[in-house]
């Protein structure tokens, strides 16, 4: 009887879940166990898009969440879904609750808030729209239905149903991230277009089942991929978009005609008419510039010094469309594209040719023209018959007129010929030199006094010089002082010239700095132990590569630093006349195209001399760049832990 009762509960639990599939799905997906590491596991997220001859997309998102820790759980305790009222709605369908003991609850609808979302520097006024679910435990699930329609942007406005339809009016993009940083058992993604909207689409850096058939006079797209596991992140590693699976779909033909697109928009809307204003204003500053080069070299940073990064909404004008000059003059004020048009109506105030450009700073965009962008620059065409990029908004006393921190990145511009996808140049690393040099003399007593001077070019002065323009004069000295500090807590500032550092068209950042170190050395009953100074990674601010983690023996993928540069580390130290060196080594060489680097010791009479060399060739690495800059990075990690020794005659 007792075996029968079992049979028969084994069969009502079936029959109960074959009534509820949903519950049958959450029951035998697993637990923690079977996803160490994961808080949460996603049992399917599908999206179905459909697609107005407009552009305008309506979005049904559907997603299946199970929570499998507690830190999952105080994850989900909110579900928050973030838009821009400007150009798209958000609405929750249906929210329920699959409590582990099998009770189903339905949250009411009535209880989604609607608050402004949290922002710094850009206040567009970007919404959240939320719905508390309260305590859960591990077991549980969340089913979500919401809506949404219109795009990320938003742009000029005419009516209301006018202000969810993309920028580029008749297209539709998107970009899907088949990735995630919890692991997915399905991901679906449908998008349903008119057959005079033909769509070209592209799975990179995975593969996916892919589909396309006809239904109620709609070409119907699907994407869908099953048993995504959490992307394994590398230290330093580029953006997950450039590396992970990711759909990309568009309808527009090329970038040429985003390109003419993008210029026409920013014409028709009147960005860079000029004003009295600004005309009398240019020709004033422009007084003493004697060559072309002049001209854009004082418009350029002119904007960078004065127009303050800070986006606020000014109605119509966001997004894609720049606001016009007479605003940007006025305010000296806003986002990347405010100074861009500024500094494009100052040119062509000036008598040059200048357009507007869509650049990605911080990932790849891809050759299909779905828009990856982020960020808004210039153009200028010189005598050269060159387009020359400009960007007021990376260049705030930098002497570089486009930050060579933007190497490697791609790029579109507006023009009216139209322009394909292009990507910035490598900059030489000895554009970014810092060149330390030390003269000092080492007591018998373990006292290190002596002189350093430093200098630097751009993105490397830029980070020198930050610790005078990102903070009060009465701090510089204390800035200064406190580079020496960091390392050597004892050190002593006896003087310091550094000229003045806000005036950085006058040339490389140039430091002076006398000091005095008692006990750098570690006296022992007959022998002296220390780690020369320019060893120790003084000014590591201006030495990004120091922070490249160097424990992976290989990559999986690509990597990045700030920018390409060139250290050079000089140091001459006059010994005690009692003591003779036991030098740790005498030179070391790692060539290589990407990296390389070439240091030791040299003994010269009573003199120690200590010479480095690091060159990082790019900003953006392959994998196979590695072993090259793991083998510079580590050997000039090793020289800040590499002992001189002195030993008493």
């Amino acid at each position: 009887m007792r075996k029968i009762a079992s049979m028969l509960l084994l069969l009502l639990i079936s029959l109960a879940l074959k009534a509820n599939p949903t519950q049958g799905l959450i029951n035998n997906s697993g637990n923690a166990q079977d996803y160490p590491g994961s808080n949460l596991l996603i049992l399917f997220d599908s999206t179905e898009v459909d697609v107005k001859d407009t552009g305008l997309g309506y979005f049904h998102m559907h997603q299946l969440i199970k929570i499998l820790t507690k830190q999952g759980a105080l994850e989900k305790r909110v579900i928050c879904i973030d838009y821009d009222p400007l150009s798209a709605d958000v609405e929750f369908k249906m929210v329920k609750i699959y409590r582990k003991d099998g009770t189903i609850q339905e949250l009411d609808l009535a209880n989604v808030l609607d608050y402004v979302a949290p922002a710094r520097a850009i206040y567009w006024g970007a919404s959240e729209k939320m719905i508390e679910i309260g305590r859960l435990e591990p077991g549980d699930a969340i089913e979500i239905r919401y809506f949404k329609k219109g795009f990320t942007y938003a742009l000029l406005m005419q009516d209301d149903e006018d202000r969810f339809i993309p920028p580029m009016r008749g297209h539709y993009y998107d970009i899907v991230p088949f990735w995630s940083s919890e692991p997915i058992l399905k991901k679906v993604y449908v998008a349903k277009l008119p057959p005079n909207k033909p769509l070209q689409f592209e799975f990179y850096n995975g593969t996916c089942s892919a589909s396309v058939r006809f239904e109620n006079g709609k070409h119907v797209y699907s994407f869908t991929q099953e048993d995504i596991l959490p992307l394994k992140r590398e230290p330093n590693m580029v953006d997950p978009f450039d590396v992970a699976p990711k759909l990309l779909l568009t309808t527009s033909p090329d970038w040429e005609a985003k390109s003419r697109w993008f210029y026409g928009v920013n014409e028709d809307y009147g960005s860079f008419e000029p004003t009295p204003e600004t005309v009398a204003f240019v020709r004033e500053l422009l007084n003493e510039a004697k060559t072309e080069m002049d001209s854009v070299s004082v418009l350029t940073h002119w904007v960078a010094d004065n127009m303050r990064y800070s986006g606020i909404s000014m109605g119509p004008g966001e997004g894609f469309t720049l606001h016009n000059t007479g605003m940007n003059f006025r305010d000296r004020c806003g986002v990347c594209k405010d100074k861009a048009a500024l500094l494009i109506s100052f040119l062509r105030i000036a008598g040059f040719e200048s357009y507007a450009a869509m650049t990605m700073a911080g990932s790849r965009i891809e050759d299909i023209p779905a828009d990856h962008f982020n960020h808004s620059v210039t153009v200028v065409k010189l005598s050269d018959g060159k387009y020359h990029l400009l960007d007021p908004t990376w260049v705030p006393f930098v002497r570089e007129l486009w930050s060579s921190a933007e190497q490697q990145q791609h790029y579109l511009m507006g023009l009216p010929e139209g322009a394909d996808l292009m990507a910035t140049p490598i900059s030489p690393p000895d554009n970014h030199y810092l060149r330390i040099n030390g003269t000092s003399e080492l007591k018998p007593d373990g006292t290190l006094v002596g002189e350093l001077t430093v200098e630097a070019e751009g993105q490397t002065d830029a980070a020198i010089r930050g610790m005078f323009t990102r903070d009060y004069k009465s701090q510089w000295d204390r800035s200064v002082e406190a580079e020496l500090l960091r390392v050597y807590p004892k050190a002593q500032i006896l003087s310091m010239d550094y000229g003045d550092p806000i005036d950085y068209m006058a040339g490389p950042i140039n430091l002076k700095i006398n000091y005095q170190i008692p006990g750098f050395a570690f006296a022992g009953a007959r022998e002296l132990f220390f780690v020369p100074l320019l060893s120790g990674n003084f000014m590591s601010r201006a030495m990004g590569h120091l922070s490249l983690n160097t424990d992976l023996a290989e990559r999986k993928y690509a990597f990045r630093d700030r920018c390409s540069r060139l250290v050079q580390l000089n140091e001459t130290i006059t010994l005690p006349q009692e003591y003779e060196v036991v030098l740790p080594m005498q030179q070391l060489v790692h060539n290589g195209q990407a990296a390389s680097y070439k240091g030791g010791f040299v003994k010269q009479g009573n003199t120690l001399v200590i010479n480095q060399e690091v060159i990082l060739g790019k900003r953006v690495y392959e994998p196979e760049d590695w072993p090259e800059v793991r083998a510079a990075v580590q050997a000039h990690k090793n020289m800040a832990e590499m002992p001189v020794i002195l030993k008493k005659l």
